[in-house]
């Protein structure tokens, strides 16, 4: 019987785990004023967990800024900002996030982000990755290789991706009932 809860506790352990996704803000193009951020949001569903990665110039800089000043594309009043050509933000909860040039003309022509951030109930970290000594990131990771020139798509990180869809806990509902009606 232990063996059987051992067993059962494994499977209902596999529903929740979650690994995160990476998603390359522009993908190839990266943070540029040539990118069509509107286009390349369009598809993606962003979940607590996930990580936006902008890459970019040393030039340029991310502004996360509040809703009212995205639609006005105001660079005065930001609440951070990212200036070191690599930069990782950590989703850490439901909601939407807004980020913009740093080049207020910029921004006027497109280059600015919304993001809307899904509660998955799946995953929930404890804490956002602690900043890098001597970065810009507040709460943020700064990665430190070059700006990649490939087509770059979402990262999955570990085994398992979250149990986004029902039918996925229907499965592993049926799985650990079959392996529990076989008394293994």
């Amino acid at each position: 019987m232990a063996k059987l809860l051992l067993l059962y506790l494994a499977f209902a352990s596999a529903i929740v785990t979650c690994s995160a996704t990476n998603y390359i803000v522009g993908d190839s193009s990266g943070w540029d004023i040539s990118t069509n951020l509107g286009t390349w949001v369009q598809d993606k569903k962003f979940q607590v967990g996930d990580s936006l990665v902008f890459q970019y110039g040393s030039s340029e800089s991310v502004n996360e800024v509040t809703r009212e000043n995205f639609n006005t594309c105001n660079t005065t009043n930001v609440l951070a900002t990212y200036g070191n050509g690599n930069t990782t933000v950590a989703l850490t909860k439901p909601g939407d996030m807004y980020f913009v040039s740093g080049n207020r003309l910029l921004c006027l022509g497109g280059m600015k982000l919304h993001v809307h951030i899904q509660d998955n109930g799946a995953y929930s970290p404890a804490l956002a990755p602690s900043p890098v000594s001597g970065s810009d990131q507040g709460g943020s990771t700064t990665l430190t290789r070059p700006p990649s020139s490939q087509k770059n798509t979402p990262v999955l990180n570990g085994a398992f991706h979250c149990a986004r869809e029902p039918i996925h806990l229907v499965y592993m509902a049926l799985l650990a009932s079959a392996i529990l009606m076989l008394n293994i």
